[in-house]
Parts: structure tokens; C-alpha cells; sequence
């Protein structure tokens, strides 16, 4: 009797030493852990093609985003709809009869900012086929029941002196370029993100009362069009975003499979009581899990003041486990003042202890060097400096 008592408590040390996570830590291989890309789809940064070897790294790999192409589409309907009811004699400020705006690019390389430079050019009818700065051809669009000439008066990727995309501060120094080499035929200006146009805004030459467009919803975005000087932005939902990431490594680490690792908690309630409240769309051919766009203006920009979390999410009684987590680029204004806050907010609703590391927005290896001690860890959340390296990544977890 007392073998087989001892070969009992045998056993179950061997299953508590091989199960995922727990206080003692994790003895799954690192290879075998959940994986989950965000923000920033692995993806060929030239044709956009979606990078399924490191997204079929292993069973437990997923993206979680937004809709970019949506979101792009979202933000040609958000400038068509406030085109539509302006009146052209205060849009035209020059009465020449054509509309000529400035494009904020953010990364010529980047899907997100492909996708927006792609969905304002075609709200304008001016897409020539290419994302490209440079490559752009005329359009018209009705200003207030009137029918304008469009022209892009110039298009540029905001690359700051030390090589980081999205640049705040580059796109402050090209508004004020801008501002005085096309003085009054600019009649809008319109932006990849919130945070360089925020940054256009900061030119002291900026022309007055030309209606500006941003993306991200970013809290300063928000308050800039309740105080009139922003005329729109889209959210892309970051709380779902945030919240998305979380859950589908909670439900890995509980061991759930199929398709409940991305419809509990997220389309469906969950064990602990908790669903997403905002959309999120699983794509099967891609393993993504992208959130829902929604344009914000005047009319509805309180609605996406900063501190309205989701009610939907409670605290969990769930076995605390670690996730170490990376940033590409600890001064991404989205990143750092809307996509950060909500993890720190939701993760220890969902009992993930996390780790976040931070790169330079320039250099993978401002990542990939603090990528480390992955035995530690017991899942893994990489938001990569260029979208072509997630192999850089995975190539780690091989040992």
C-alpha cells in the first residue's frame, strides 16, 4: 500500500513539474509557449503580404489588431462626411476651385499607414494605385453640394533625424515647410496618426481653421476636438485591442483550444463572467484578431474620453502567470499614451504578471536585446520594430 501511495505522489510531481506556468514557473519549452503578435502584423513591409511562417510558429500563435484596411476606409468617410456638409467658399480658401491638402505618411513599410494613405486617397479620388508619397494622381470630391478639383499637394513620410517613423517632431518642421511654400492652397491637412498631426498643429505658422485629420484616437487627440482645433480621428478601439491581446494568452494558459481561444472572453463570455464589449472579427486564414474602427468628430467625441474603461471586464480568480512583453518604440504616442495604459489596466484583471520592454523605434535589436530570460516567462507578446522580423523573434524561442 505504501508503493502505491508513493508512486501517486510520484506522479503528481511530474504533472505539477510539466504543466504550464504555476509558482514554480514554467517547464514547457519556450518553443511550445503562447505567442501573440501585436499591433504590428508580421507582414512583407513592400507587397503587404501577411507572414504566415512566423504566424504558424506554433499552435498557439495569433495576432491580435485592428482592421487596417477597415480603418483606413473608416477615415475616407470620416473626411468625405465632413466635406459633404462643408461649405466650399470657407474649404477653398482661395477660391481657385481646387481642394489641396498635405499628407502626414507615417511608414512607407508599415501595412497601417498603407492601409490610411490608401483609404484617404480613395475618399479623395486621389489613389493612383500605389501608397507610395509620391505616386498620386488628381481627383474631385463634392464640398457642400459643390464638385472641387483635389490635389495632393505633397505627401511625406515623417522619418525623424534618428530614424524613427511616425515622427511627431518631423511633421511639425514639414507643416511649417509646408505652410509657407503653399500658403493658402492648403485647405486640408490629413495625417496616418494622431500624433503627427498633433504635431502639425504645434507649427507656429499652422493656417488657421484648416481642418485636420488624424487617426488613433489618442487622448490629446480627443480633447484637441473638443476644444475645435482637430476636426477628426478614428479609434481603433485600443481597449479592445489591449483587452484581446490579454485574453487570448489567458486562454491559452488555461488550456483552451480551438476556437474557444478566440471567442472566450472576447465574442462569448467567459469562465470568470468577462466579454470584450467592442467588436473584434477573427480572420481564420491569417490567425488575427482585429477590433473594429469608428470614426470620432464634434459630434461624438465624448464618448471617447480618456478613462472609460470596458465594464465588461472584471477581476479573475485565474492562477497568476507571467508575460513578457515588448514595445517597439517607447515614444509611439498611440503605443505609449493610449495602448500601454490599457494593458497595465487590464492585465492584472486577468491575473498576467507583465514584463514590458521597450525599443527605440529604429534598431530590432533595441527589442530583440532585451528579449531575454524567455525561461522565465510563460507567454510572450512581441510588437516588432519592423514587421518583416518576426523571425527574429521566434528564432529565439528555438532554445
Amino acid at each position: 500500500m505504501k508503493k502505491v501511495i508513493l508512486a501517486g505522489v510520484v506522479i503528481a510531481a511530474a504533472i505539477s513539474a510539466v504543466s504550464c506556468g504555476g509558482k514554480n514557473g514554467s517547464k514547457v519549452a519556450n518553443k511550445d509557449k503562447p505567442l501573440v503578435f501585436y499591433n504590428r502584423q508580421p507582414s512583407d513591409p513592400v507587397s503587404g503580404e501577411i507572414d504566415m511562417e512566423s504566424m504558424n510558429w506554433n499552435g498557439s500563435t495569433y495576432y491580435v489588431g485592428f482592421d487596417a484596411a477597415g480603418g483606413g476606409a473608416v477615415q475616407g468617410q470620416l473626411i468625405k462626411d465632413f466635406l459633404a456638409s462643408a461649405d466650399p467658399a470657407v474649404i477653398d480658401r482661395n477660391g481657385d476651385g481646387i481642394l489641396g491638402y498635405v499628407l502626414c505618411v507615417g511608414d512607407v513599410g508599415h501595412n497601417d499607414s498603407r492601409a490610411r494613405t490608401e483609404g484617404i486617397r480613395r475618399a479623395l479620388d486621389t489613389w493612383n494605385g500605389s501608397p507610395d508619397p509620391t505616386n498620386v494622381k488628381d481627383g474631385s470630391v463634392n464640398v457642400g453640394g459643390k464638385t472641387l478639383k483635389v490635389v495632393e499637394l505633397e505627401g511625406k513620410a515623417m522619418t525623424g533625424t534618428d530614424g524613427s517613423t511616425w515622427n511627431a517632431n518631423a511633421a511639425t518642421d514639414a507643416m511649417s515647410g509646408w505652410a509657407t511654400k503653399f500658403a493658402d492652397q492648403i485647405d486640408m491637412v490629413v495625417s496616418n496618426n494622431d500624433g503627427m498631426a498633433m504635431g502639425c498643429l504645434q507649427a507656429s505658422n499652422y493656417p488657421a481653421g484648416v481642418p485636420i485629420f488624424g487617426y488613433d484616437a489618442n487622448a490629446d487627440a480627443i480633447e484637441a476636438i473638443g476644444a475645435g482645433r482637430l476636426t477628426g480621428t478614428v479609434s481603433q478601439n485600443v481597449d479592445a485591442q489591449a483587452t484581446a491581446t490579454l485574453q487570448v494568452l489567458r486562454n491559452l494558459l488555461d488550456g483552451l483550444t480551438g476556437s474557444d481561444v478566440y471567442t472566450q472572453g472576447i465574442s462569448t463570455t467567459d469562465r470568470y463572467g468577462n466579454k470584450i464589449s467592442a467588436p473584434v472579427d477573427y480572420v481564420n486564414s491569417t490567425k488575427a484578431l482585429l477590433a473594429q474602427n469608428s470614426g470620432v468628430n464634434s459630434s461624438n467625441w465624448e464618448q471617447y474620453k480618456a478613462g472609460n474603461r470596458d465594464t465588461g471586464i472584471k477581476q479573475t480568480n485565474a492562477e497568476t502567470k507571467k508575460v513578457l512583453l515588448t514595445v517597439y518604440n517607447s515614444a509611439d504616442n498611440f503605443l505609449s499614451s493610449s495602448y500601454v495604459p490599457a494593458l497595465n489596466y487590464y492585465a492584472p484583471l486577468l491575473n498576467l504578471d507583465l514584463t514590458i520592454v521597450q525599443g527605440d523605434g529604429q534598431n530590432e535589436s533595441s527589442c530583440i536585446d532585451k528579449f531575454t530570460n524567455l525561461g522565465n516567462y510563460d507567454a510572450y507578446a512581441i510588437n516588432m520594430v519592423k514587421t518583416n522580423s518576426g523571425r527574429d523573434y521566434t528564432d529565439r524561442l528555438k532554445y
